[in-house]
């Protein structure tokens, strides 16, 4: 009889409980789709914004820069003109070279991998063509490159290079 009991009351309690008002509002569906139009079309804006030329050797190629202060400062100094670095390995993993200014840091515990675009110390911009583990700020990546061999073949190997940044062109256009 008690069992009974307990069960009934338990079946009256998830039953009202069930039945209670919604106190989350519900959004109309035709207001999602505005705004998931709207935010994919600040999205694309965004992605072409985010998109940088790299030169060596006469080979281009691009990146895409991640959000954040240090990549709209780098942005800024781009808007201005191309950007040439002097580049040279260390560690038999990526090449670095002096900005020859400062970008704010947004320094974080990252693990690296070939074309990683990273900021070190504020004040060198280092790309990578194998990995490594250090608290860094995080710029980019090069578009289309997961393997040590392909982020060498577009550096031109190793050794001493010149590196030119620029804005992408294409997005200036539109």
């Amino acid at each position: 009889m008690r069992r009974a009991f307990i069960f009934s009351l338990v079946f009256a309690m998830v039953s009202i409980t069930a039945c209670g008002e919604n106190d989350h509002p519900v959004l109309s569906e035709q207001h999602e789709q505005a705004n998931g139009e709207e935010n994919n079309e600040n999205q694309e804006t965004d992605m072409e914004n985010s998109i940088i030329k790299l030169t060596v050797g006469g080979r281009s190629f691009t990146a895409t820069l991640v959000n954040n202060s240090s990549t709209d400062a780098l942005k800024e100094h781009l808007a201005q003109g191309d950007l040439s670095i002097r580049m040279n390995d260390y560690g038999d993993m990526e090449k670095v070279g002096s900005l020859g200014f400062s970008l704010p840091r947004n320094d974080r515990q990252t693990t690296t991998g070939p074309g990683d675009l990273i900021l070190y110390q504020g004040s060198s911009l280092v790309i990578y063509y194998d990995t490594n583990s250090w608290n860094f700020t995080r710029l980019g990546h090069v578009d289309g490159v997961s393997t040590r061999e392909e982020m060498l073949g577009l550096l031109g190997g190793t050794g001493e290079i010149t590196l030119t940044l620029s804005l992408n062109k294409n997005q200036n256009e539109e």
